[in-house]
């Protein structure tokens, strides 16, 4: 069994939680099914909204699905509750992927 099948398994159970839904979206983000992805990061929001590696992937997999508005979005939101708890390397990383989309959509290379 992969271990997107045995993540679906455990939700399917009942064992809902941050963790799961983060490691659910990651690999579906590995498969390069990024709404899907996106669906689980936010569901892991919605348990922990402080949780700086699901803002991460989360901005990751809307750029991916080329959802750039969004995506800034997450990064913006990450970047604030990363910074709240003290994860400033998981902030720094988020405001370079924001100004990477920023840059992007302003037309800059």
């Amino acid at each position: 069994m992969n271990p997107l099948e045995t993540f679906e398994k455990m939700l399917a159970a009942g064992k809902d939680n941050a963790l799961l839904r983060y490691s659910l979206g990651n690999e579906h983000h590995k498969l390069g099914h990024h709404d899907l992805a996106a669906e689980h990061l936010r569901a892991a929001l919605v348990f922990d909204p402080g949780y700086s590696a699901a803002w991460k992937l989360l901005g990751k997999a809307l750029a991916d699905a080329g959802r750039p508005e969004e995506a800034l979005t997450a990064y913006r939101q990450g970047i604030e509750a990363a910074t709240g708890k003290g994860d400033l390397q998981a902030a720094k990383e988020m405001a370079v992927f924001a100004r990477r989309i920023e840059r992007l959509s302003s037309g800059e290379a």
